[in-house]
């Protein structure tokens, strides 16, 4: 059996970058949360996406979860969210005891449909937050979404946690919203081994969500707490890493697109394959690399065939308003999500595929289809 072809692992720099900085931190034994990585990372991070604060976190979901704390997101308030996304997505809305309404994509983006969002501000007009997805480093139709938004007056808070190094319109995706959120999970573009990060040009906000996330402690000599807080800082070590990461972001970047363009021009000749939409408006990191099956042929056929011979792949997202968690919960479109799922699956996009590599799954896909 070849060796195993795996989806999207970790990737350390060839330069070390990343043992550089962790080294300086075990050095100084700064190794505990907070510490010089930390507050460099948030600095790196703003500089490279242009925006002007940011809270380094223990993982997106953290993020997502302080971006809806931050906007006011309390019991029984409702909050939009993309139904085609991962469910960390979705989940910090019920940590607040608020109530989601998911939104369907449309063809176009794969991401949430402006229509759609339009036609459920119609429906529910006292609506407090809307999350949207860049999912698989796709960026959104973010200029007719921002504009919603700021027409019902409703904080936008932006899903990067795949899109970090994608741009919509020369801008960085997670830079539209009033909050945006990267994940540094070790599947992602670049990782921490498990992270995340909230940006927002608003400093009293973010000053706000550090404190939240070290616990709300108040500035006493003894352990004063006035509010409940989260143990959601990212540690120093992990910061390290993320620093080194950054580093190579753009190389990774290159590669994913790299990836996506073999495939494309691999496969272009197979009848019933359709590749993941890439918009002229748009600049895709293409974290995952994904196509729709038609004419018939089966997702979870090429699945099982392509794990016979130690490939990795993976189905869409299932769309959150067919999650069984989430089955009471409102969805508006016309189900242009769960065909997506559906008819889609995700293709090895490690950034470590050698050609050989890539050659021998395009193969394997072509055997499958024949």
């Amino acid at each position: 059996m070849s060796e195993k072809i795996l989806l999207s692992s970790p990737h350390m720099s060839e330069e070390g970058y990343e043992q550089k900085f962790v080294k300086e931190a075990f050095d100084t034994n700064w190794v505990a949360p907070l510490g010089k990585n930390v507050t460099e990372f948030e600095n790196e991070v703003s500089d490279y996406v242009g925006i002007r604060h940011a809270a380094a976190l223990s993982s997106g979901t953290a993020a997502i979860h302080m971006a809806l704390k931050a906007a006011g997101v309390k019991q029984g308030d409702v909050v939009f969210c993309q139904s085609l996304t991962f469910s960390a997505t979705a989940n910090p809305i019920i940590y607040q005891d608020a109530v989601p309404v998911f939104i369907d994509s449309n063809k176009e983006t794969w991401n949430m449909d402006p229509n759609a969002l339009e036609e459920a501000f119609t429906k529910y007009p006292e609506v407090k937050a809307v999350i949207v997805v860049h999912l698989y480093g796709l960026s959104a139709e973010l200029e007719e979404i921002v504009d919603i938004c700021k027409k019902h007056n409703v904080t936008l808070i932006e899903d990067a946690a795949e899109s970090l190094g994608t741009k919509y319109k020369g801008k960085y995706t997670g830079t539209f919203g009033d909050y945006g959120v990267y994940s540094f999970n070790g599947n992602k573009i670049i990782t921490t081994s498990g992270g995340g990060m909230l940006v927002s040009n608003n400093k009293d906000k973010i000053d706000k969500v550090k404190f939240w996330a070290t616990q709300s402690r108040e500035n006493a000599r003894h352990y004063e707490h006035k509010e409940v807080g989260y143990n959601y800082r990212m540690s120093n070590i992990s910061a390290g890493i993320g620093r080194g990461q950054l580093r190579v972001l753009e190389d990774r970047v290159n590669k994913k697109n790299y990836i996506f363009n073999f495939y494309k021009d691999k496969l272009q000749d197979i009848d019933g394959i359709e590749f993941m939409p890439i918009n002229e408006w748009n600049s895709p990191n293409c974290w995952l690399s994904c196509l729709i099956l038609k004419n018939g042929n089966s997702p979870l056929k090429l699945i099982e065939d392509l794990e016979r011979v130690n490939i990795e792949t993976r189905p869409i997202w299932k769309p959150m308003h067919l999650q069984p968690v989430f089955s009471k919960y409102d969805f508006v479109g016309k189900g242009i999500s769960e065909t997506i799922f559906q008819m889609g699956l995700c293709l090895p996009s490690d950034t470590k595929l050698t050609d050989n590599e890539l050659a021998r799954i395009c193969d394997a896909i072509k055997l499958s289809l024949s």
